[in-house]
């Protein structure tokens, strides 16, 4: 379940949208091929405006959208080539039968793969999204509602309930927008589509394993456009991977709506990666006047104790608790807020790579669990950079000297890193941050 993020600026495809005071969509960005996006941005694919915000790798261009009726014919014989692969790698013949009698192309699949729109958003526009009043309220009362449960499955698996919470409400607004497209249909379209036909094929041999072994009928095998499942949006081979009967009723429900193995399952997943008990995501911290922003990169870490002896500290001004090793992330530059993380953002990362999510996800923890708002201010005028502005920025960069490697629009570690040694250069902060105003003074 990764995909990636970067701290500044979101490209985001599923809209979220809060009417009336409840929270009618899910803020997630999915588990699709990953490449690592750095500090600022999320570049999303497909847009499902009308249940998430999900960034994704964005989709390149050079495969076509194919239209239902020109494909109709070659998809129901690319349907009968995958049952006899299918029957090889061990999936029964009745399964297969009852999974895709008569399953069909689904056009709205594919051009929501395909959708190039730059919609963009700031992080702390996601993040107004994603920690927003009526999402933390929500979060509260689904805590208190689920209690007993969530924590029971805090002391079976040692991951905080807060946390299982705040995922539950970006992925499903607690419940509330879990999909209800076919997962057999959409995975086969995708895997009859030939961009990322491997990757969904695999999706799509999982799905039909968890038919199989009777978790749920094909019917009721239900989720976003994209094969994401459930209350936490599981993809097939990490239901496969990680996902547990915790009721004990003899299967691993993670789509009615009892969200108790969804929940565990969410646990068991994070758990499964490292999750350490007691150790936060992350704390908001404040930098020093002089503070040598060449510092805040992920590989270098140090313990808080340490950070503190050199000026970071927590906002109250006393030094945070030696967690463990820490970094510091600025997901705006030096002009917003700070933040020192853990071991445990890593093991959020797994589940999606997008900082913005995961900063999302423990910052909703946080507030589930009563604690204050970010306290640092945001620059709010600054505005997300297109795509084309991101290729724009990368090539003037490397132009001038500073090689970003790729001109590919995605502000990863090597643009950062070409972006700091730019700002070096020219006596500015070196904060790694590709805002609007670099490009501008590169032009």
């Amino acid at each position: 379940m990764r995909t990636c993020v970067s701290g500044a600026v979101l490209a985001v495809i599923w809209a979220t949208n809060v009417s009336g005071g409840t929270v009618n969509q899910k803020i997630r960005p999915q588990e699709r091929p990953q490449t690592q996006t750095g500090q600022g941005e999320i570049v999303l694919a497909a847009a499902e405006i009308t249940s998430s915000v999900r960034p994704v790798l964005r989709p390149v261009r050079e495969v076509q959208q194919v239209t239902a009726s020109s494909s109709n014919a070659r998809f129901e014989a690319w349907v009968g080539a995958f049952k006899r692969r299918a029957l090889e790698k061990g999936i029964s013949s009745s399964t297969l039968d009852a999974a895709l009698r008569g399953v069909t192309y689904d056009p709205k699949v594919v051009k929501r793969d395909r959708n190039q729109s730059e919609f963009t958003k700031t992080i702390w526009d996601y993040l107004d999204s994603a920690a927003s009043d009526a999402r933390i309220r929500n979060g509260k009362a689904a805590l208190a509602k689920h209690r007993a449960t969530l924590e029971e499955i805090e002391a079976k698996y040692g991951v905080e309930k807060e946390i299982v919470a705040a995922i539950w409400g970006l992925e499903s607004a607690y419940g509330t927008f879990r999909g209800s497209d076919s997962t057999i249909r959409s995975l086969a379209t995708l895997a009859f589509d030939a961009r990322r036909s491997a990757f969904f094929e695999e999706q799509l041999i999982a799905a039909l394993r968890i038919l199989d072994a009777g978790d749920v009928s094909a019917s009721n095998m239900q989720g976003s456009w994209a094969g994401a499942m459930g209350h936490t949006q599981f993809m097939p081979t990490s239901y496969l991977d990680h996902a547990v009967d915790f009721t004990g009723d003899g299967k691993r429900d993670i789509w009615s709506g009892d969200p108790t193995d969804a929940l565990a399952s969410t646990a068991a997943y994070l758990a499964g990666f490292g999750w350490t008990s007691g150790q936060p995501w992350g704390v908001e911290v404040r930098v020093p006047e002089g503070f040598d922003y060449s510092n805040a990169k992920r590989e270098l870490t140090k313990k808080p104790s340490d950070w503190a002896r050199l000026g970071v500290v927590g906002m109250d001004g006393r030094p945070v608790a030696d967690h463990g090793l820490a970094s510091i992330l600025l997901p705006a530059g030096g002009q917003g807020a700070a933040f020192m993380i853990f071991d445990n953002f890593e093991v959020l990362e797994r589940y999606n790579t997008a900082d913005a999510y995961v900063i999302g996800v423990g910052h909703l923890a946080d507030r589930i669990g009563g604690a204050g708002p970010i306290r640092a201010k945001w620059p709010r005028g600054d505005r997300a950079l297109s795509f084309a502005e991101r290729k724009e920025l990368q090539q003037r960069l490397t132009q001038a000297g500073f090689d970003t490697q790729k001109i590919d629009g995605r502000i990863g570690p090597l643009t950062i890193n070409a972006v700091r040694a730019y700002q070096l250069a020219e006596g500015l902060l070196p904060d790694g941050y590709a805002s609007l105003r670099l490009l501008e003074r590169l032009r």
